[in-house]
């Protein structure tokens, strides 16, 4: 089967990444469940095959791509970490040294790779690799973290095709595990360890996109590669010991529950929501004018099934009437601290947001335990709501008849008039805290300054689309000369969740016609939600000294070269 594979996949389509995503359509199935407990409910996926683009995607790489998508998604165990599969000593090969492999990363003439102890020229597979230009992201470096997220690589038949790309072995000095010194003094010496893959922004605090190529290959993101938001040193939170505390306004019966008791006290439900950090695409808003912040590109965004337990169930059982009014606001606290002696991590949401069925106490992401990044052991979700509001390591909700008084609440996060400049004096009391997102895309495929060949004739395509709310998209336009015409792009979404409560985001792909007499071509993409709201064509109307909730029109330039 795999030399079959091999054999098709070196007749690559330009882009496989589309063609995976066109087979995803039709090779799978979708059990992403809005609050039923149920997990033997699902439903066949959405027929998208009626356009004969999607059988021509399909028909170059089918069988290689039926079984990447088969495997693709199952990560390997901790104790398949590829131990009984290793390359053999080769004696008779030259010796290099780590610097030596990092001298040839993306942008170098050859691109070399290790595994394990072998060193590998990969530049010639580069072009017929099933997972198309992915391979380049471990240019310079080692491909095993990049396995292990995929099981079909752990084969034997893998292995022989690596080795006939064999240039040498790796110095066994540089294989040795380094142990580096921790400095007790440093809030960050306890943080857990990240995929390689991810495109940091900040180290202390860290915080990191999902790579673009990546991002769109899945439509539940896995959890290694799912992007990071932190605002200060990840706790290392004892499970055994957490508890959640629920107090405050209106609250007959104090909690105050383990994790243990959380989940066995109350009925479990699950939810595939999309996460968004109200900075994704600062970035491109600067390009426009100066902002502040962290310059995020376009994929500070993941979706990710989320299990847990209603937070409106956990505040019922504590004694609150769903219909008090004095109650206003739900607080919400981390556990993770300001090293320097300030406040923990703090924000709050309507007590109306509070109590909808969707807005869950999660304890699983993507079916495992929530990883140390993401929240452990307690991460509040609140599906349509910026990130910054779902507040991770959660220790203690508190009702009020007042927003939160953290820092993060009452002066962070709040869009201010683009008549406010750098420099000016930010009247926080002004302006109101931002909950909802507004309607978002982006591309993914392809990268800015990519290349493709006049031959092609066409272009693919694929990127994201989300509106917060639960406003479901109804369509994302593709341009390629400005906005003067449009063309609608295929689209995937959760079968499960419907336009008036879409928690999740909305995968789209297209192939475009490349224009004729042209070196370079600028694609556009818009999308229009539920609601109709569309995104606005630049940044001018919606600047904001903070560069925040950035939704114009997403813009590529690609090269057309002979």
């Amino acid at each position: 089967m795999f030399h079959v594979t091999r054999r098709l996949c070196q007749r690559r389509h330009p882009n496989p990444l589309s063609a995976s995503l066109a087979i995803r359509y039709q090779t799978t199935s979708s059990y992403h469940n809005t609050g039923n407990t149920d997990d033997k409910q699902y439903s066949e996926p959405k027929n998208y095959s009626a356009s004969p683009r999607f059988i021509f995607f399909g028909a170059a790489t089918v069988l290689g791509y039926a079984y990447y998508r088969t495997f693709g998604i199952r990560k390997l165990s901790a104790d398949a970490q590829f131990k009984d599969l290793a390359p053999p000593e080769r004696k008779d090969l030259p010796i290099y040294k780590r610097d030596d492999v990092k001298k040839h990363g993306k942008g170098s003439q050859r691109i070399w790779v290790t595994f394990q102890n072998g060193v590998y020229d990969v530049t010639d597979f580069i072009e017929s690799h099933p997972g198309g230009d992915k391979i380049l992201l471990a240019a310079g470096d080692a491909v095993d973290p990049y396995w292990q997220m995929y099981a079909q690589h752990k084969k034997s038949e893998v292995l022989e095709i690596l080795e006939e790309m064999r240039i040498g072995t790796l110095d066994p000095n540089d294989i040795k595990v380094e142990t580096k010194k921790v400095d007790v003094n440093d809030p960050y010496a306890n943080e857990p360890v990240r995929h390689p893959a991810l495109v940091v922004a900040n180290h202390k605090p860290f915080n990191a996109e999902t790579p673009p190529t990546l991002l769109v290959d899945h439509f539940r993101t896995p959890n290694e590669f799912f992007f990071v938001r932190n605002h200060l040193p990840v706790p290392d939170v004892d499970v055994s010991k957490h508890h959640l505390q629920v107090e405050g306004l209106g609250v007959k019966r104090p909690l105050n529950l383990s994790v243990d008791e959380l989940k066995n006290s109350f009925a479990p439900v699950h939810i595939t929501s999309a996460i968004q950090c109200s900075g994704n695409r600062r970035a491109n808003m600067n390009a426009y004018k100066k902002v502040q912040g962290l310059m995020w590109k376009e994929t500070a965004i993941s979706n990710a099934k989320w299990t847990g337990v209603r937070l409106r169930d956990l505040l019922i059982h504590s004694g609150v009437d769903p219909n008090d009014k004095q109650i206003k606001h739900v607080h919400l606290e981390g556990a993770d601290k300001d090293p320097t002696g300030g406040q923990n991590y703090g924000a709050s949401i309507p007590f109306e947001k509070a109590m909808s069925p969707e807005t869950i106490v999660a304890y699983k992401m993507n079916d495992e335990d929530i990883p140390r990044d993401h929240g452990a052991p307690l991460r509040l979700i609140v599906p349509g709501v910026v990130g910054a509001r779902q507040v991770k390591w959660l220790k203690a909700i508190r009702l009020s008849d007042v927003e939160s008084p953290s820092h993060w609440q009452q002066k962070d996060y709040r869009v201010f008039s683009a008549s406010v400049n750098a420099g000016d004096e930010l009247k926080w009391e002004t302006v109101p805290s931002i909950q909802e997102y507004p309607i978002q895309s982006a591309f993914c495929i392809p990268q800015p300054g990519a290349a493709v060949s006049r031959s092609e004739e066409t272009i693919d395509v694929a990127g994201y689309a989300w509106s917060g709310g639960g406003r479901g998209i109804i369509r994302v336009e593709i341009s390629t000369d400005g906005g003067k015409t449009w063309q609608t792009a295929d689209i995937e979404q959760d079968p499960q969740q419907d336009q008036e409560h879409m928690w999740s985001w909305t995968l789209f792909k297209a192939s475009v016609k490349i224009p004729e007499g042209v070196d370079q071509m600028e694609l556009v993409v818009k999308a229009t939600d539920r609601s109709y709201n569309t995104q606005p064509e630049t940044s001018a109307g919606i600047w904001n000294i903070r560069g925040l909730l950035n939704n114009a029109w997403h813009k590529v330039e690609v090269k057309i070269k002979d």
